[in-house]
Protein backbone atom coordinates (compact mmCIF):
# COMPACT_ATOMS: atom_id res chain seq x y z
CA UNK A 1 0.00 0.00 0.00
CA UNK A 2 2.11 3.45 -1.29
CA UNK A 3 2.08 5.87 1.75
CA UNK A 4 2.18 9.71 1.17
CA UNK A 5 5.86 11.49 1.81
CA UNK A 6 7.13 14.90 0.90
CA UNK A 7 9.27 13.08 -2.23
CA UNK A 8 5.35 11.86 -3.46
CA UNK A 9 4.64 8.46 -2.99
CA UNK A 10 6.81 5.14 -1.37
CA UNK A 11 6.01 1.47 -1.44
CA UNK A 12 6.53 -0.01 2.14
CA UNK A 13 9.61 -2.06 0.13
CA UNK A 14 11.10 1.27 -1.06
CA UNK A 15 10.83 2.90 2.66
CA UNK A 16 12.56 -0.40 4.30
CA UNK A 17 15.82 -1.68 2.78
CA UNK A 18 16.69 -5.18 4.30
CA UNK A 19 19.88 -6.39 3.38
CA UNK A 20 19.83 -9.97 2.88
CA UNK A 21 23.23 -12.44 3.21
CA UNK A 22 22.80 -14.29 -0.12
CA UNK A 23 24.42 -17.82 0.29
CA UNK A 24 25.75 -19.40 -3.30
CA UNK A 25 26.04 -23.18 -4.16
CA UNK A 26 29.41 -23.77 -5.46
CA UNK A 27 28.88 -27.83 -6.27
CA UNK A 28 25.61 -29.35 -5.76
CA UNK A 29 26.64 -32.91 -4.09
CA UNK A 30 30.65 -32.36 -3.83
CA UNK A 31 30.96 -35.57 -1.55
CA UNK A 32 29.27 -37.39 1.51
CA UNK A 33 29.62 -36.39 4.50
CA UNK A 34 30.34 -38.49 7.74
CA UNK A 35 27.83 -38.25 11.14
CA UNK A 36 32.17 -36.82 12.66
CA UNK A 37 31.97 -34.18 9.86
CA UNK A 38 28.26 -33.15 10.80
CA UNK A 39 28.83 -33.63 14.57
CA UNK A 40 32.13 -31.32 14.13
CA UNK A 41 30.46 -28.45 12.19
CA UNK A 42 27.61 -28.11 14.57
CA UNK A 43 30.22 -28.01 17.41
CA UNK A 44 31.43 -24.80 15.38
CA UNK A 45 28.02 -23.44 15.27
CA UNK A 46 26.83 -23.46 18.72
CA UNK A 47 24.68 -26.26 20.16
CA UNK A 48 27.61 -27.61 22.27
CA UNK A 49 28.50 -24.28 23.37
CA UNK A 50 24.92 -22.94 24.92
CA UNK A 51 23.84 -25.53 27.50
CA UNK A 52 20.29 -23.35 27.85
CA UNK A 53 19.96 -23.57 23.95
CA UNK A 54 18.45 -20.20 24.16
CA UNK A 55 21.72 -17.91 22.97
CA UNK A 56 23.21 -19.91 20.23
CA UNK A 57 21.81 -18.94 16.56
CA UNK A 58 20.64 -22.45 16.15
CA UNK A 59 17.69 -24.28 14.74
CA UNK A 60 15.66 -26.46 16.96
CA UNK A 61 16.07 -29.32 14.29
CA UNK A 62 20.26 -28.52 14.85
CA UNK A 63 19.51 -29.18 18.61
CA UNK A 64 18.06 -32.46 17.74
CA UNK A 65 20.88 -33.67 15.48
CA UNK A 66 23.52 -32.81 17.86
CA UNK A 67 21.77 -34.64 20.63
CA UNK A 68 21.34 -37.81 18.54
CA UNK A 69 24.75 -37.70 16.94
CA UNK A 70 26.64 -36.64 20.68
CA UNK A 71 25.07 -40.48 21.73
CA UNK A 72 26.48 -41.98 18.45
CA UNK A 73 29.59 -43.93 16.99
CA UNK A 74 30.59 -40.03 15.51
CA UNK A 75 31.42 -38.40 19.46
CA UNK A 76 34.08 -40.55 19.90
CA UNK A 77 35.75 -40.46 16.21
CA UNK A 78 38.47 -38.34 15.20
CA UNK A 79 39.44 -37.14 11.57
CA UNK A 80 42.89 -39.09 12.16
CA UNK A 81 40.96 -42.10 13.23
CA UNK A 82 39.04 -41.72 9.87
CA UNK A 83 41.52 -40.90 7.96
CA UNK A 84 43.33 -43.84 9.00
CA UNK A 85 40.35 -46.30 8.38
CA UNK A 86 39.96 -44.82 5.07
CA UNK A 87 43.89 -45.80 4.37
CA UNK A 88 43.85 -49.46 5.74
CA UNK A 89 40.68 -50.35 3.94
CA UNK A 90 41.33 -49.51 0.41
CA UNK A 91 42.57 -53.11 -0.33
CA UNK A 92 39.02 -54.22 0.42
CA UNK A 93 38.39 -51.81 -2.44
CA UNK A 94 35.28 -50.35 -0.80
CA UNK A 95 33.22 -47.38 -2.09
CA UNK A 96 33.10 -44.10 -0.66
CA UNK A 97 29.35 -44.40 0.36
CA UNK A 98 30.57 -47.83 1.86
CA UNK A 99 33.23 -46.54 3.99
CA UNK A 100 31.16 -43.63 4.96
CA UNK A 101 28.03 -46.20 6.24
CA UNK A 102 30.93 -47.78 8.15
CA UNK A 103 32.13 -45.16 9.80
CA UNK A 104 28.80 -43.82 10.33
CA UNK A 105 27.56 -47.16 11.97
CA UNK A 106 31.01 -48.43 13.30
CA UNK A 107 29.95 -52.17 12.68
CA UNK A 108 31.44 -54.12 15.02
CA UNK A 109 30.18 -57.89 13.76
CA UNK A 110 29.36 -60.01 10.36
CA UNK A 111 25.91 -59.59 10.86
CA UNK A 112 25.90 -55.79 11.23
CA UNK A 113 28.54 -55.02 8.57
CA UNK A 114 26.79 -57.53 6.03
CA UNK A 115 24.36 -55.09 4.81
CA UNK A 116 26.42 -51.85 4.27
CA UNK A 117 28.59 -53.55 1.11
CA UNK A 118 26.89 -54.51 -2.16
CA UNK A 119 27.69 -58.34 -2.91
CA UNK A 120 29.35 -59.11 0.64
CA UNK A 121 30.36 -62.94 0.00
CA UNK A 122 31.67 -62.25 -3.72
CA UNK A 123 33.75 -59.00 -2.95
CA UNK A 124 35.35 -60.23 0.41
CA UNK A 125 35.13 -63.64 1.28
CA UNK A 126 37.46 -64.42 3.30
CA UNK A 127 38.62 -61.04 4.71
CA UNK A 128 35.32 -59.88 5.82
CA UNK A 129 35.92 -60.66 9.39
CA UNK A 130 39.11 -58.54 9.05
CA UNK A 131 37.39 -55.85 7.62
CA UNK A 132 35.47 -56.28 11.00
CA UNK A 133 38.52 -56.55 13.22
CA UNK A 134 40.16 -52.80 11.29
CA UNK A 135 36.55 -50.98 12.39
CA UNK A 136 36.86 -52.26 15.68
CA UNK A 137 40.57 -51.76 16.36
CA UNK A 138 40.67 -48.22 14.17
CA UNK A 139 36.93 -46.85 15.87
CA UNK A 140 37.01 -48.79 19.43
CA UNK A 141 33.79 -47.98 21.03
CA UNK A 142 33.55 -45.13 23.75
CA UNK A 143 33.04 -46.12 27.65
CA UNK A 144 29.65 -44.35 27.33
CA UNK A 145 28.54 -46.43 25.02
CA UNK A 146 29.97 -49.68 26.95
CA UNK A 147 27.79 -48.56 29.57
CA UNK A 148 24.89 -48.08 27.56
CA UNK A 149 25.54 -51.56 26.12
CA UNK A 150 25.13 -53.26 29.79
Amino acid sequence: MPLNCSKGQLSCVEMVQVSVAVMKILKENAGLLTNFEVLDFLRTRGPAKDPTRVLAPVTPSEFKVYDNLVQSAANSQTRESISEFVAKCKPYKLTNSEITNIVNIRPSSLVEIYPLIENFESRLGESAEELVELVVQVFPCSSEEIKSDE
